[in-house]
């Protein structure tokens, strides 16, 4: 039986609250993508990473970032490993993580349909400003490749929706 001790935990709090480079109002455990922080002996620590997609270009910063901060917690001996299976799913956003997108602007993955099968195609995207369902696709790619541009019709204002996986 594998135990987690206090020190892993705390390790795990300090890496889950780093911020996403992408989407600055999530951290990496909102997202979902912290897979385990694992105390390898006194000074080491490995930290598994799941993108949210393979050829993800924020990785490198991540690792970097997760590197730096458990440098300021003490530990000089950091491995940053990328898992990629099982793959990253929008429904390892946490509620939380989906609520700072919405309030944030951002449309919100909706869940899948049973949490790992298909997703559901010509649902409605309801806007994060005034809550209609009367959006309008722009555009299926926006600022990064995990989001896609949309209007509303009701407010007229355009937003990002957070892609499903």
């Amino acid at each position: 039986m594998v135990t987690t001790t206090a020190l892993e935990e705390g390790l795990r709090q300090a890496v889950g609250a780093v911020p996403d480079p992408e989407l600055p109002v999530l951290s990496l455990e909102e997202l979902g993508i912290v897979r385990g922080v694992h105390l390898l002996g006194p000074g080491r620590v490995e930290v598994e990473l799941t993108p949210t997609y393979t050829g993800c270009p924020a990785i490198d910063t991540m690792a970097a970032d997760v590197t730096r901060v458990l440098r300021e917690h003490g530990i000089p001996e950091v491995s940053v490993c990328t898992v990629l299976s099982p793959p990253w799913s929008t429904d390892a956003i946490s509620a939380e993580g989906r609520r700072k997108l919405a309030e944030f602007g951002i449309a919100p993955p909706r869940p899948t349909r049973d949490g790992g099968g298909p997703v559901p195609v010509g649902l409605s995207v309801r806007c994060p400003h005034c809550g209609s369902l009367d959006t309008t696709l722009l555009s299926r790619f926006s600022s990064t490749a995990c989001k896609a541009l949309r209007r509303c019709e009701s407010c007229r204002e355009p937003f990002d929706h957070f892609k499903e996986l």
